[in-house]
């Protein structure tokens, strides 16, 4: 019998969720997030507006990046939803770093100089870094090893520094919630929602019972769903996602994406 804190093994969830901590583009904006704090309480005053929006979209990018992961689970319009947040959240605070640099006249690094690209090579240090080392450890205590291996730039006295640093990081956490989004969207179309995952397992565990079963008491005002015309296989409710027919509804193949067979509904 498993632990009570523990998840049971026989009990698995259609859609993963919650491994947002070994998500890049999370470990990046929790550095953005405590270098964004560290920069406003030592650049910016702390009378100022700017420098609690710079904190809470700091802050956002990182959250919603977690919230997202977790809403997968019940919600894939929910996690696409919170983590377009997350990346609308980075682009404002991108922004007011370029702005501060702007303000002060002060210098914006280029994206091929010498130190925005000792900044990336950082990152790939942590992309490679090999299973057991401190880098790799999603659940490193306040991500202390990926925080110190940027300590000489996001520490540095000069704000300028800082703030480029800050902002080549935003560039990366950027791009790879591009990626996360470019995956989720795909897999939305290819797979469907929650509520579609869900009645497909449904029509999977009829067929798997094979209704011979005399304790198999289907409910008699679900739509009976019907075989594929192409492979045999019981079908599925879909959505269409995209096209002329947007937002409505087409009985699917269960066995997609090997059979792409789809049909109308009655």
């Amino acid at each position: 019998m498993p632990e009570p804190d523990q998840p049971n093994p026989r009990k698995r969830r259609l859609r993963a969720s919650g491994g947002y901590r070994r998500l890049a583009s999370f470990q990046t904006t929790t550095i953005i997030y405590d270098g964004t704090v560290a920069f406003c309480e030592r650049f910016v005053s702390n009378r100022s507006r700017t420098h609690d929006q710079m904190v809470q979209a700091a802050r956002s990018g990182r959250q919603n990046i977690a919230e997202g992961n977790r809403a997968n689970a019940t919600s894939s319009k929910s996690e696409l939803f919170l983590t377009n947040v997350a990346r609308a959240s980075l682009e404002e605070l991108l922004l007011d770093f370029e702005d501060y640099l702007r303000q002060h006249a002060l210098p914006l690094w280029g994206k091929d100089s010498p130190e925005a690209k000792e900044v990336r090579a950082l990152g790939y240090q942590i992309q490679d870094a090999p299973a057991g080392s401190p880098l790799a450890d999603p659940q490193d205590p306040g991500d202390r090893a990926r925080n110190k291996l940027y300590a000489d730039w996001l520490q540095h006295k000069d704000p300028a520094t800082v703030a480029n640093t800050l902002l080549c990081l935003i560039h990366q956490a950027n791009y790879l919630l591009d990626q996360q989004l470019i995956g989720m969207e795909q897999d939305f179309i290819e797979s469907g929602g929650y509520s579609e995952q869900l009645a497909a397992a449904r029509i999977a565990h009829r067929r798997k019972k094979d209704r011979t079963d005399p304790s198999d008491q289907s409910d008699p005002t679900d739509p009976q769903p019907p075989k594929c015309p192409q492979c045999g296989e019981l079908m599925a409710l879909r959505t269409a996602r995209q096209g002329k027919n947007e937002g409505s509804q087409f009985w699917g193949c269960t066995a997609y994406p090997n059979c792409k067979g789809t049909a109308p509904l009655e």
